[in-house]
């Protein structure tokens, strides 16, 4: 065997072994209440204080700062090439058109809701000159002009992060579920495109991972407990009225191939 083909062994090998992970009964469908269940018991364990400081309590680790940070960006960047491809497969380029437009449709989600919480904690906040909150400086009306003076701004602060990364993780899972499909022989003969789709379904996968992870660690060190629910909560409402509501409908961006007969 040579070393080529043994890459390609491997490769193959954790692509089927993600693809029967995704195909057990009820994965999929329990993952938004996952989220949920994450964000309650890390909120209890961040007021009971049950973890102790570690490196991802500091919100300038190396994973937040280059990757959630620019979580979409990362969301986008390998989803859209994937979703050319698998989409390619079975469909014409006019029906894989029309499914990227789903891309379209989730990055006006993410830019609503994004400056909808930067919105609402600024009409609902106040500048403060240092964290113990006794002396307010009423000339700043915004977060942003608040920080750039020096001073600390406090408002409420629905948790970006909590619905980025739920949000991401759900779309991310929907849009690799037709990779059950694509292992079969007429996609197998095309040996570059099957890598390219192999190395793109894997990436997806470990994405999905870290963004869990990196929720586990937003839920035990950052933000309150109703800040963490209403984030989750509408990265959940964003995935559920576009996958779930308007996607099954003809006018709409469509649902990923073979999806409708194994949702």
């Amino acid at each position: 065997m040579t070393k080529v083909d043994g890459n390609m062994e491997a490769r193959d090998s954790v692509v089927l072994k993600l693809v029967a992970f995704w195909r057990k009964t009820g994965v999929r469908q329990k993952l938004p209440w996952l989220f949920l269940l994450i964000s309650l018991i890390g909120s209890i364990l961040k007021d009971l204080q049950l973890f102790p400081k570690t490196y991802f309590s500091d919100s300038k680790n190396v994973l937040n700062v280059y990757f959630v940070k620019v979580s979409w960006g990362w969301t986008l960047l390998l989803l859209f090439p994937f979703m050319v491809l698998s989409n390619s497969y079975q469909g014409t380029w006019g029906f894989v058109l029309r499914r990227l437009s789903s891309l379209v449709v989730a990055t006006g989600i993410w830019y609503t809701c994004t400056q909808s919480f930067f919105y609402i904690e600024d009409v609902t906040g106040a500048c403060y000159e240092t964290q113990t909150m006794q002396v307010i400086r009423g000339e700043f009306f915004t977060k942003a002009e608040c920080r750039r003076a020096g001073f600390q701004w406090h408002g409420y602060d629905i948790s970006g992060h909590s619905f980025i990364l739920t949000y991401s993780a759900l779309m991310i899972v929907e849009e690799i579920a037709p990779m059950v499909h694509l292992r079969s022989a007429s996609v197998q003969s095309d040996t570059c495109a099957n890598t390219i789709l192999d190395a793109l379904y894997i990436s997806l996968n470990a994405l999905v991972a870290l963004w869990i992870w990196m929720f586990m660690c937003t839920s035990v060190y950052f933000h309150d407990l109703s800040h963490k629910l209403l984030g989750t909560s509408c990265g959940i409402l964003g995935w559920y009225l576009t996958y779930r509501a308007w996607y099954p409908k003809p006018l709409s961006p469509g649902l990923p191939p073979q999806q409708k007969q194994h949702a």
